[in-house]
């Protein structure tokens, strides 16, 4: 018959559980503060670098994404604050401020036409024209980024890739499946109606999309209202109603 355990036996298994936590406890207490150590070296370290660097970082968009990237490694995030060491060493603040003004105006001046969405290289050209010669170049990854801080003011920023394209929307509105397809197939151009890309047609994007007519009319009838698509009744052939997309439409990009 087995015996079962005593007071002592008891005992000693409860110490031994209680001396194995407080082992693991204090395990754990070291690596984490070994970790904290560690985060501190190399916020140092990239704060050094930073500080070598400086000049190359306000020059180069390229080496101003990789510092970024480094940055994020780290755990830090140079824009999060317009006070203090970020700002005051690389003027991270106030670049991306003037660059989110920047993108702001080309939005809302090209809005009328392409109903708040414009295609990613086409804000950047307009970007670029309001900075003029004299200032510092900028990259995508710098608009994208300043776009991110246009979040927190509300009002629809937002970016949205469709059909391997990055379209920046400046309105509330939200995309739904059917529109963005539309955005997508107008982009392709050829097969979606109209021979040229950003054109679309009811019949165009029927056959592409394997849409009934009601779903097509209503989609399009949905970018029309918020002013994304154009209507156009003077197709010279006649044949049928013509819907273009400025956002995706080199022939139609807001200058």
């Amino acid at each position: 018959m087995r015996r079962r355990p005593g007071i002592a036996g008891i005992h000693q298994r409860r110490d031994t559980t209680a001396a194995i936590r407080t082992v693991g406890e204090e395990a754990s207490e070291r690596s984490l503060e070994t970790m904290r150590r560690q985060l501190a070296t190399f916020r140092q370290s990239l704060e050094e670098f930073a500080l070598r660097h400086k000049a190359d970082i306000r020059r180069d968009p390229a080496f101003r994404a990789q510092f970024h990237k480094m940055c994020a490694n780290c755990g830090v995030d140079p824009l999060a604050s317009n006070k203090g060491f970020w700002a005051e060493l690389l003027g991270f603040g106030d670049f991306y401020y003037e660059l989110g003004v920047q993108i702001a105006e080309a939005c809302l001046s090209s809005r009328a036409e392409n109903g708040g969405l414009l295609e990613l290289h086409d804000l950047m050209a307009m970007v670029l024209k309001r900075r003029g010669t004299v200032a510092a170049p900028v990259s995508e990854d710098d608009v994208l980024r300043a776009i991110d801080r246009l979040k927190v003011l509300g009002g629809g920023w937002s970016v949205h890739s469709i059909g391997g394209r990055r379209i920046i929307s400046s309105v509330p509105d939200e995309l739904n499946a059917d529109t963005s397809e539309v955005i997508r197939l107008a982009a392709g151009g050829n097969g979606a109606g109209g021979g040229e890309r950003g054109c679309v047609t009811v019949t165009g994007l029927g056959k592409e999309a394997g849409w009934q007519k009601g779903r097509v009319e209503q989609a399009l009838r949905e970018l029309v209202k918020r002013g994304v698509a154009l209507v156009d009744d003077g197709d010279p052939r006649g044949i049928e109603r013509l819907f273009w997309i400025p956002c995706v439409s080199p022939q139609m990009t807001s200058r």
